[in-house]
């Protein structure tokens, strides 16, 4: 019994659940391919380009490209904002992704890169007003 792409069995043997069996009653275990390296590496970084741009009455930050870890929260990026642009702790500092909503801030940056991104960098728009949504 010959099917093309397949081994023949040996004189007596039986194939059970992918080891064959002989006619001794030892299993011969098949071989096992290794794993698939992931397609892009890129999209596994744990770091992500982030531009922090101002809008409405912000300060202008000399630095606007930050690299960030992508575990780090949107809060965590709102207090760097208002670390760098000095304001009070009782005043708010607004951070918008797309210029169109501002998320939650215990949102990660990797979850907002997947799926607002692009040109492998994550835009925040930020200001002391409300300027969206």
């Amino acid at each position: 019994m010959s099917v093309e792409g397949a081994g023949e069995l040996p004189a007596g043997g039986e194939e059970v659940e992918g080891a064959v069996a002989s006619d001794a009653g030892a299993a011969v275990q098949p071989t096992v391919s290794p794993p698939p390296t992931p397609a892009s590496p890129k999209t596994h970084s744990t770091k992500i380009d982030v531009l922090l741009k101002p809008a409405g009455n912000a300060p202008i930050l000399k630095k606007k490209k930050w690299t960030v870890d992508r575990q780090k929260q949107i809060g965590w990026i709102s207090e760097f904002i208002r670390k760098f642009i000095r304001t009070e702790t009782e005043d708010s500092v607004f951070v918008y992704v797309n210029q169109s909503f501002s998320p939650s801030p215990d949102t990660d940056i990797g979850t907002l890169f997947d799926c607002f991104g692009s040109d492998g960098k994550l835009v925040i728009y930020y200001c002391r007003t409300q300027a969206w949504g």
